[in-house]
């Protein structure tokens, strides 16, 4: 049993938001229709990810498959039909599919799904009970809703690039991004909230809605405290946030300090992140240092932040004096929040990662071994997320998702594919 069993969402999305959102869907039991566009003349077919390798699934001749990683790492536990929304026939068959569906997910420009009368509009004519779901960058309104919306160029009109990387006086500052497309990721997160709220009001009442979800909207809420700072006093005081490198705008000290270097003489780091003056006293204890957490200057977090330019480089030089394992282990016993800087390879053999089943092996059609991926974090007692679905091939359901849905059979899916619609 999972959580979502029986719920039916119809994704038309592609990439990475929208995918995303629905593979948490699906992840929680809701039996997720992927739509792709079949293969043609100028197009491989399916959701654009399946090309952005390398690297790609291996397949049982050693050879890469059509699979990138980039594509299976957003779309477990869904199955996936073709159909060309381009043709009226392919038009029709998604009108009704919506007409049995609880859920439906697109992300394309604004204006296009009414070009192909799937909008909102037209298919909550045929079901008034359906929460309809729009990702797209900038919304369905506004001075910048018919632009494209990509989640780079998002983290940089939403402000994130400015507050990200090396201050611009350090070596290494300027613009930065985030290593993963976040802005992509948030927004699908924020979009299965929504969902599940919508899903909640039209059991109750009968009455479907639209989301109509952001990028940008999306980038800006997660600005979170800096965003804070900057309407409560910096708009005031024309203080705008900018970069600070590893360190924290509110929190001393909260960032990555050099420690004495491994026995090859090779540089390394460790994070160290107070939370509070309690947390920082027992820091001082531990670093031999008590007086310092007795000085007024920065016994409380609002004197360490005034005082920053002063404590830091104090910390730097103090911290300089152990190498990492000395350090970790001291500031864990004493409950002092600290952490390694993992690289990826470090993160998928750290025995804590693998005990909380952070990876999942997944039986591939297309691979002669179990293919390793990123498994849900979800950890549910009652309703755990399924994972009996591996990343569909393209159009690998096609048949038996319109028995399902439509009680379709032989001659009715042949007489779509003649049409062009699957």
């Amino acid at each position: 049993m999972n959580a979502l069993d029986g719920i039916r969402i119809l994704d038309c999305s592609r990439v990475l938001a929208g995918p995303w959102c629905t593979q948490t869907l699906a992840d929680l039991g809701a039996d997720v229709i992927k739509v792709e566009r079949p293969p043609g003349d100028k197009h491989p077919g399916g959701d654009d990810t399946r090309g952005w390798g390398p690297p790609f699934l291996r397949g049982a001749d050693g050879q890469d498959t059509a699979e990138a990683a980039y594509y299976l790492g957003a779309n477990r536990n869904k199955r996936s039909i073709t159909c060309d929304i381009a043709t009226p026939a392919g038009q029709a068959l998604i009108r009704e599919l919506a007409r049995h569906a609880h859920v439906f997910v697109e992300n394309y420009k604004v204006g296009d799904m009414a070009r192909y009368g799937l909008d909102y509009a037209s298919l909550q004519a045929i079901n008034p009970k359906l929460v309809y779901c729009s990702i797209t960058g900038f919304g369905q309104t506004g001075p910048y809703a018919d632009r494209a919306g990509y989640d780079y160029a998002v983290q940089g009109m939403g402000g994130l690039m400015s507050v990200t990387g090396e201050r611009d006086d350090l070596p290494g500052g300027g613009p930065q991004k985030v290593g993963v497309a976040v802005a992509d990721l948030f927004t699908g997160l924020y979009a299965t909230v929504a969902i599940q709220a919508a899903l909640r009001h039209a059991e109750r009442t009968g009455e479907g809605q639209h989301i109509d979800m952001a990028l940008l909207d999306t980038q800006v809420a997660m600005l979170a405290n800096l965003g804070a700072n900057y309407l409560v006093r910096g708009r005031e005081e024309g203080k705008v946030p900018g970069r600070a490198g590893n360190a924290h705008a509110n929190i001393v000290p909260y960032q990555v300090f050099e420690v004495a270097p491994d026995e090859h003489g090779q540089p390394q780091h460790i994070i160290l992140a107070v939370g509070n003056d309690g947390q920082f006293a027992k820091f001082c204890e531990v670093a031999g240092r008590p007086d310092i957490a007795a000085d007024e200057r920065y016994a409380r977090n609002q004197n360490r932040v005034r005082h920053r330019e002063v404590l830091v480089p104090l910390l730097e030089s103090i911290m300089k004096t152990r190498r990492k394992h000395e350090w970790l282990s001291a500031l864990e016993a004493a409950k002092v929040p600290c952490g390694p800087i993992n690289n990826l390879a470090e993160v998928f053999a750290d025995p804590h990662v693998l005990h909380r089943g952070m990876v999942h092996e997944w039986q591939h059609p297309l691979s002669p071994t179990p293919v390793s991926l990123v498994a849900s974090p979800l950890k549910l007692s009652a309703t755990p997320v399924r994972t009996d679905l591996p990343p569909p091939l393209l159009g690998q359901h096609t048949e038996a998702v319109l028995a399902d849905w439509l009680g379709m059979g032989a001659q009715d899916v042949a007489a779509l594919r003649q049409q062009g619609a699957i």
